[in-house]
């Protein structure tokens, strides 16, 4: 029996991904089938509330696509799987906190990977690049998403060139959110995760149902969605005993209790 390139780990409501391919934590398509399947259960289970997507040793994070794989047969757009490239980036109706700990080089399909999480943390020894240009194709999602993520003219010098950079000027682009050390990138990406899955999960559900609806939308138009009752996340905040819960507790002067319902 094959050895799965992917762990999981599952820490109360918190599920850990780790990609560990050696030697560059590579995806070929069976690994992109395989999280796409892990990525879909944790959409659908309710005990699950957020999850953390890094890579195996203090090398790689993910260097994307597996062209070895590729010139053995994989094809480039073959079947990824549910929810596209790395299980993520197409994933519809993914409305939990996803963290990405980016523990080294992060490049082409991995970058884009990583830019599929809502939460970016990485090691201040982490690279990045969108080298796609150099090899003659296209990094399609990162194309699309990275301009609406970063100054346009610095996301499209990165697509052009191909160049590598490096962690502190992801930081300073805003691409990432922190930067630690890697020793402290896990147990800072864990207490990050810990954080959130004690938040209260209706809101984020309906957070990020808005920011993905309205990321191409008017401000009216995005407004109208909401108060029109189209925005299926936002009515069951607004009908939830989650939502009465942090009225009580506001005026109670305590904690509130999360039941996700």
């Amino acid at each position: 029996m094959t050895e799965s390139p992917i762990s999981i780990e599952r820490r109360g409501a918190v599920l850990e991904v780790t990609l560990d391919r050696p030697k560059a934590n590579a995806i070929d398509l069976k690994t992109s089938r395989e999280l796409g399947e892990i990525f879909t259960d944790f959409r659908d289970d309710p005990t699950l509330r957020v999850a953390i997507i890094t890579g195996a040793g203090t090398k790689f994070f993910c260097a994307g696509w597996d062209l070895k794989a590729a010139a053995s047969g994989d094809a480039v757009d073959g079947d990824y799987g549910k929810g596209g490239f790395g299980g993520l980036q197409e994933l519809r109706d993914l409305n939990k906190p996803v963290i990405a700990a980016v523990n080294g080089i992060c490049c082409g399909g991995g970058l884009e990977l990583a830019i599929s999480a809502d939460i970016i943390l990485a090691a201040d020894h982490a690279t990045f690049a969108l080298p796609e240009i150099r090899s003659g194709t296209v990094a399609d999602a990162a194309s699309i998403r990275l301009p609406k993520r970063i100054p346009y003219h610095i996301a499209m010098e990165m697509l052009l060139t191909g160049r590598w950079f490096d962690a502190d000027e992801a930081h300073r682009w805003g691409l990432v959110n922190r930067i630690l050390s890697s020793d402290e990138l896990m147990e800072a990406a864990r207490a990050l995760a810990d954080d959130l899955a004690s938040g209260p999960p209706l809101v984020f559900a309906a957070l990020k149902e808005i920011v993905r609806e309205a990321e191409d939308m008017k401000f009216q138009d995005a407004m109208n969605r909401i108060t029109k009752s189209q925005l299926a996340t936002v009515e069951r905040l607004y009908r939830s005993e989650d939502q009465l819960e942090g009225a009580r507790a506001f005026a109670e002067k305590r904690d509130p209790v999360w039941k996700g319902r």
